[in-house]
């Protein structure tokens, strides 16, 4: 009978800590995938100087007519946030996540500036709006 209640604690403590380490990698598809397209529009802007589409065969990186391959990284979708972004000198990039990371959002802009705006309602400790960074991990404070 001890040795069922030493694992079922060792099992109450055990599982809420692997599942925020789960949730975590998660997360890293999101920012990981912000970063890279961020990078991908400051090369456009490089060759195009603006960060508005050029043409209807000339697309910034978020843009939905690129490649949904191409604005995919593990659970979160890449795009330009807002109707008519980018315009010639701003955008904001935003991740969503899909499937087990569903719910979550992040964003990212021209200047660098960081954001989450939602987290899912299950990822219980996790800050769910912070205007200025991105809530990687759990009790993680803005």
């Amino acid at each position: 009978m001890i040795t069922v209640v030493i694992i079922g604690v060792l099992a109450a403590i055990a599982i809420p800590s692997y599942q925020d380490y789960v949730r975590r990698g998660y997360v890293v598809d999101g920012t990981n995938g912000l970063a890279t397209v961020r990078a991908d529009m400051e090369r456009y802007f490089q060759d195009n100087r603006t960060y508005e589409n050029m043409s209807s065969t000339v697309l910034a990186p978020c843009d939905a007519g690129v490649s949904a391959g191409k604005r995919t990284f593990g659970n979160f979708v890449v795009t330009c946030a807002a109707p008519g972004a980018p315009t010639g000198t701003t955008y904001t990039l935003r991740a969503t996540g899909s499937g087990p990371a569903n719910g979550a959002i992040y964003t990212i802009t021209e200047s660098n500036v960081r954001a989450t705006l939602e987290m899912p309602d299950a990822w219980s400790g996790w800050l769910n709006d912070c205007t200025s960074s991105w809530i990687v991990k759990k009790g993680q404070a803005c």
